[in-house]
Parts: C-alpha cells; sequence; structure tokens
C-alpha cells in the first residue's frame, strides 16, 4: 500500500486484563501473574491488529495507567487537584499537581516498545507523552526550593530520555501525543497558552537530529473519552500553523470529525512543508457506527484533492480508550473500524494508482 495508514495507539483492554489489574490492585493478584495476563493482552492485541491489515503495530497501550499519565503514575509527590479538563458531554478529566521536586519519570515507554516487539516482526510505533502535557503538573503557586525554571528544564530532560529511548530501542516511529494543543486554545483564546507549549516541544525537537526526526510524528486532536471531545469547537485555522513549527517529520491529525473536513483541509495544505506527511483521520472512535471501506475511501479521496500522495496517511482520529476508558467502545468494534481504514485506504490507493 503506497498510501501509509496507522493507529494512533490505544485499544480498549478486554475483560479479562481489566479483572487482572483490578485483583492486583487489591492485592488479590501477584506481580508476576498480572504481568503475564498483561503480555498475553499486548500479545493477542498486536496478533489481531495485524489479522485487521495494519502495517505498523502498537502494543494497544494495554499497560499504560493512561496516554497522559503513565511517567509519573505512582510518584508519591502528587496530589489529586491539577489542571480540570473539561468534556463536551459535561465529564471532566483531572491531572495530579506536582507537591515537590525534582520531577522524574518512574516509567519510561520504551518498556512498553519492548514487550511489544517480542510478539511480532511489524514495525511498531510507539506514543509518547509531550513536554506541554507535562508542565500543566506544576502548581500556579510555585513550589518551595524548586522553581518553574528548574521544573521545566527537567520536564524537558525527561522528555528527551523517553523519546530516545524509544528510537535506540527500534521504534518505528515514536509519536508525541499533543492533543493539549486543541484544548489550550479553549482554556485560552489568546494563543498564549498554546505558544508556551508550542515552545516547550519545539525545544525538545531541537535536541535531536534531523535524521532522528524524521522518525519522530506528532498527534494533535480534540480528545475522545467517553465517546465526547474536548475541543472539536475550536477552529483549526486558529491551531495548525503553531503546529506546524514543530519540526517532526510526520504529523497525526484528526478529520474524520470535523464539521467542515474541506476547510481544514485547505488550512492543512496551506501549513504543510514538503518532505512532511500528514496521516488524516478516516475514522472517528467517539461514532459508535463502523465506517465503511467505501466511507474512508472517499474520504482519503478528498484529501488527496488538498495533499499531495507522497505526503499523505490515514489513521484514526484518536486512540480509542486514550484516558483508559474501556467501556464506551468494544475492542471488536475497535478492530473493525482498524479493518475498515485499512480497507478503505487500500482501496483509495487503487483508485490513485497507487498500489
Amino acid at each position: 500500500m503506497d498510501i501509509p495508514s496507522e493507529s494512533i495507539g490505544s485499544i480498549p483492554r478486554s475483560p479479562e486484563l481489566l479483572a487482572a489489574l483490578a485483583a492486583h490492585e487489591s492485592g488479590q493478584l501477584g506481580d508476576v501473574d498480572c504481568r503475564e495476563i498483561a503480555s498475553l493482552a499486548v500479545k493477542e492485541t498486536i496478533q489481531s491488529l495485524e489479522a485487521a491489515g495494519e502495517q505498523v503495530v502498537t502494543d494497544g497501550e494495554q499497560t499504560k495507567s493512561s496516554a497522559w499519565t503513565y511517567p509519573i503514575a505512582g510518584a508519591d509527590n502528587l496530589t489529586a487537584d491539577g489542571v480540570v479538563i473539561p468534556y463536551a458531554d459535561g465529564h471532566q478529566r483531572q491531572l495530579p499537581c506536582l507537591t515537590a521536586g525534582p520531577f522524574r519519570y518512574r516509567t519510561n515507554a520504551a518498556q512498553y516498545l519492548q514487550t511489544a516487539k517480542q510478539y511480532t516482526n511489524a514495525p511498531v510505533k510507539q506514543a509518547v507523552a509531550t513536554p506541554s502535557l507535562m508542565s500543566l503538573l506544576y502548581p500556579p503557586s510555585g513550589i518551595d526550593g524548586y522553581a518553574r525554571e528548574a521544573f521545566i528544564q527537567d520536564v524537558l530532560n525527561e522528555a528527551e530520555k523517553d523519546v530516545r529511548a524509544c528510537l535506540d530501542a527500534g521504534a518505528h516511529k515514536v509519536q508525541l501525543d499533543f492533543e493539549e494543543a486543541r484544548l489550550s486554545l479553549k482554556l485560552d483564546p489568546s494563543g498564549g497558552v498554546l505558544n508556551d507549549f508550542a515552545e516547550l516541544n519545539i525545544q525538545l525537537l531541537q535536541r535531536f537530529t534531523e535524521k532522528d526526526r524524521a522518525r519522530i510524528g506528532v498527534y494533535c486532536g480534540p480528545g475522545a473519552d467517553q465517546d465526547s471531545t474536548h475541543s472539536l469547537d475550536i477552529d483549526y485555522a486558529d491551531l495548525l500553523p503553531q503546529l506546524f513549527r514543530l519540526q517532526a517529520g510526520t504529523f497525526y491529525l484528526s478529520l474524520a470529525s470535523e464539521p467542515d473536513p474541506d476547510r481544514a483541509l485547505k488550512v492543512i495544505a496551506d501549513q504543510l512543508r514538503p518532505g512532511i506527511r500528514v496521516f488524516v483521520g478516516v475514522t472517528d472512535p467517539n461514532d459508535p457506527r463502523v465506517e465503511t471501506a467505501e466511507e474512508v475511501r472517499d474520504r482519503v479521496l478528498r484529501a488527496a484533492r488538498y495533499v499531495a500522495v507522497d505526503q499523505l496517511g490515514t489513521c484514526d482520529d484518536a486512540g480509542f480508550s486514550p484516558a483508559a476508558d474501556d467501556q464506551s467502545t468494544s475492542r471488536q468494534v475497535a478492530f473493525a473500524k482498524v479493518r475498515a481504514r485499512v480497507e478503505g485506504t487500500k482501496q483509495a490507493a487503487e483508485v490513485l494508482g497507487r498500489s
């Protein structure tokens, strides 16, 4: 397939894995047994993605606490009263808040990558948290003896180690999950927070060579949790110029859920630099209906009217359970949507003479 297609990351976890994690949390299941069940879940997820036709696989984030908090899960210098993320349906998620320094990752994403690589010969993509997201953990009131400037340097150092470890471990692509970009414009319409976020992530990418950056991608979307979004009402035109300042080799952008995809595609085409590939969303994880391959094909063909085929790829609008929401969408529906994306992209490639 000459038009590449990739998942964003997370897949809903099975009831068996969820039961095992709950039993482990309550002390009814030991570490070894829990790890064995989790590893089997990763294996089954990868096999199911391959069976659906996926050429680049992920571990489905089966063992992450969440896409946002995996680096600091279990840390003893956090409280639960951090930044609140409001969703359109009224529910909220809340980040933790740092109480003392220094800031350090407890878990690096490379461990997930290394587990996944045991179960496949296919290329494996690994999603990682951005420094901009981690910057939200610092309290507005500050921390005695730990200035924000020192915290930001620690964040950048830890994020660099996270990305570099994944590259060194053989990741096909390291995906920076910059979901907070669009949200920032909802929380601060002036764009000041978005500019600060972009600058942090630019500083991270500057620590890598051009060759490394070719293997680093940036994902941005309006959120996907309990079939709701946090920032779909924010205009892409206000976001994309800042987003494309990041010197990454690939961008993954939601599109299937956009109310005016043609307008979004025009902005993408205006901002896209030569040599960059943009993966556009052709399936919507928040929509319980499984798209047909023909619908996906038509979405790809529409995107190809604006973006050169050599710079085009397809993806889902988001992960299927990025906030550890394993109930809104079933595994079966998630894999069905993956199959539709892969098959529809293949059909579009045939129409465009790319296969």
